[in-house]
């Protein structure tokens, strides 16, 4: 059994808590607006709990389901609270402005930028950035397993949400290091810019296949 808090109740957070719900796993459901919150623990059952983003952190491992400015925001004001914990990072720092770059320095990635607003020993995982908010509500696209991939300098930390990845009937694939969110984030805002070319309405996945 896990402990997850998950931070956001918008569409990624739904889909990403719907396929750990259940009595196997403690959800713990924050937002800013605490009746969102509420209506997503309603909605997912299992005993999921909620509250304010400001609220206790329960879950030993904590999903950043936000946009990547909350999530910066939220680890500046919650850092201290996220000792002992493994923080997910599931963004994508498009400039959603121009929806033609990303925000972040050209060496640089969310994930490090967050990890570098943390106290030291604070493990960062990259995960579910190149996936969508519906494709995770099903857990698959067209018959196909979705493939989840993952990146972190903590092995441990990468053992235990690949560990989720698989008790939610996804695929873990290991990206490698967390430097590898780079390229993680690049192959997210791919996947969102090519979405009028395939007409999939964001229901596509990106999927590696081996022999």
């Amino acid at each position: 059994m896990a402990k997850i808090t998950i931070i956001g109740a918008g569409n990624m957070a739904r889909g990403i808590a719907t396929r750990w719900a259940g009595e196997e796993n403690e959800i713990q459901v924050l937002a800013p607006t605490s009746e969102h919150a509420a209506s997503l623990a309603e909605e997912l059952g299992g005993g999921a709990r909620a509250g304010g983003v400001n609220d206790a952190i329960e879950g030993d491992i904590v999903v950043l389901a936000t946009p990547y400015d909350g999530a910066l925001d939220f680890v500046s004001r919650r850092a201290g609270d996220l000792t002992g914990k493994v923080v997910v990072d599931i963004t994508n720092p498009v400039d959603w402005a121009s929806f033609d770059r990303l925000v972040t320095p050209p060496d640089s990635s969310a994930a490090q930028e967050i990890a570098a607003k943390l106290p030291e020993g604070v493990p960062v995982v990259k995960a579910f950035n190149t996936t969508f908010a519906g494709t995770l509500a099903s857990g698959e696209v067209s018959g196909s397993q979705l493939d989840v991939l993952i990146a972190s300098d903590d092995e441990e930390a990468k053992r235990k949400v690949a560990q989720l990845v698989r008790s939610g009937g996804m695929r873990p694939v290991d990206a490698g290091p967390l430097r590898r969110a780079q390229q993680l984030e690049h192959l997210g805002f791919l996947h969102m810019a090519l979405q009028d070319n395939l007409g999939s309405g964001y229901g596509s996945a990106a999927k590696f296949v081996t022999p």
